[in-house]
């Protein structure tokens, strides 16, 4: 019999190891993939990109960046998608005025240091806003990060943080999402709160919402098996 298929979409300068643990839990019951962007620099073309290798139906989830991208990937083809799940992300474009120029500059200070200073050094102020208190002492997850980040260049940095930049308003999307949806995201997320994603919960009908305590954005890495039930009971219904 054919496995169903399960479509994971990495972050901000994420690969596949964002998705270990959750890889390593679904591989045996599903068809497991997860895109990749290159060096894309808009989502609907990461989503599209995304699109041409997928199969014909499958469950999609997305962290981050990720999560964004999946909402563009619902917007080419809902009829293709039989589960989706969203975490750690957002649905509204760039603001206006002063919130857009404050985070243009952020993303570009760290563009600086990734360019002037490298990757790994550009990693090391990006991480702890990012993950829990309690884990800025946690060296192996902070060096797995790393490490992650590192086999991205600075031009690759660039071109995601253009998409992000340019990202698509999609709060109109949700609440025509009729599949099982999971709404999730870490308890202390200061990128993507919790009330965000309450919101974005509310819109979606029937979606299930899941806020993991003592965890910050990188969800997927901080608290796995928590993730990992929560995709469970997703996939299953």
């Amino acid at each position: 019999m054919t496995k169903p298929a399960l479509l994971l979409l990495p972050g901000f300068l994420c690969d596949e190891t964002v998705w270990r643990d959750q890889l390593a839990a679904f591989e045996s019951d599903f068809d497991c993939s997860i895109a990749s962007y290159a060096m894309l620099d808009s989502l609907p073309a990461m989503a599209a990109h995304a699109l041409k290798t997928a199969p014909s139906a499958f469950a999609l989830a997305g962290h981050s960046m990720g999560g964004r991208v999946a909402l563009e990937v619902f917007r080419l083809a809902p009829e293709r998608i039989t589960h989706i799940a969203l975490f750690d992300t957002g649905c509204e474009a760039l603001p206006a005025g002063e919130p857009a120029k404050a985070e243009r500059r952020a993303r570009q200070r760290l563009l600086d240091i990734a360019r002037s200073e490298g990757m790994r050094a550009m990693s090391y102020e990006w991480i702890p806003p990012m993950i829990h208190p309690d884990r800025w002492q946690d060296n192996e997850l902070i060096e797995e990060i790393v490490r992650m980040m590192e086999r991205s260049a600075p031009d690759r940095f660039e071109a995601q943080m253009n998409a992000l930049l340019s990202r698509p308003r999609a709060t109109d999307l949700l609440a025509r999402i009729s599949v099982p949806a999971l709404v999730l995201t870490g308890q202390d997320d200061g990128w993507s709160p919790p009330e965000r994603h309450r919101e974005i919960a509310a819109a979606i009908p029937g979606a299930t919402l899941s806020i993991i305590p003592e965890c910050g954005h990188m969800s997927t890495m901080e608290r796995p098996s928590e993730v990992t039930r929560a995709m469970y009971a997703w996939l299953s219904r």
